[in-house]
């Protein structure tokens, strides 16, 4: 592929499995998958991978699993090595520090289980739910030192009708993939300003 991006992707449960999945088959490189510690789980407190990690182990990619990352100055160099054009987050659990999101070139984009700005911060899903909103879905934003408070880049919707939870996480995580496709091809062009990118993403998003 012509103009491969670097990238590194952070997420945890399974919502974010079809991100990594959609940015494993985008073809652009995956310099690391970033998750959460492996915790012990049920009675016999057997240790298991996250979502996330068991699939990145599946696809042959590098994992790291920082127990911190704000003043984690080794985990940053391990970042800043490598170097990225972009940054892509989905449910990691954690808020990234400043010096990470400013780390690539093209910024870092987070998949958000909601339709912003209405909910923010954690469990959007369920607030939207409990709120009785008729629609809700996933939007692809920039990410800012805020809390889910960066530009806006696409956002896919869904009616709640009588969806059960889980129904709607499923259905939450595959509208994330589908918001993949025209950003990687225009970040991969690597032809637009800083100034006006983030308007031309949102023009041919359209």
């Amino acid at each position: 592929m012509k103009n491969k991006l670097k990238t590194i992707y952070m997420g945890t449960p399974e919502f974010a499995v079809p991100g990594l999945e959609a940015l494993y088959n985008s073809g652009h490189e995956i310099g690391y998958v970033v998750t959460q510690p492996d915790k012990a789980r049920d009675r016999g407190k057997k240790v298991q991978f996250t979502a996330v990690k068991e699939k990145a182990v599946q696809l042959g990619l590098s994992v790291l699993q920082p127990e911190k990352i704000k003043g984690n100055e080794e985990f940053f160099k391990i970042l800043k090595a490598y170097n990225p054009d972009l940054i892509v987050v989905a449910a990691y659990g954690k808020l990234l520090p400043p010096e990470i999101i400013h780390l690539p070139r093209l910024g870092c984009v987070n998949i958000h289980a909601s339709l912003l700005p209405r909910w923010r911060g954690a469990a959007p899903m369920q607030r939207a739910i409990m709120a009785g909103d008729e629609y809700t879905g996933v939007t692809l934003m920039y990410m800012a030192e805020g809390l889910d408070t960066g530009d806006m880049i696409a956002k896919k919707t869904t009616p709640i009708l009588r969806k059960t939870a889980a129904e709607l996480h499923d259905e939450i995580a595959e509208l994330g993939e589908v918001c993949f496709p025209n950003s990687f091809q225009i970040w991969s062009q690597g032809i637009l300003s800083e100034k006006n990118k983030r308007i031309a993403y949102l023009l041919m998003l359209q």
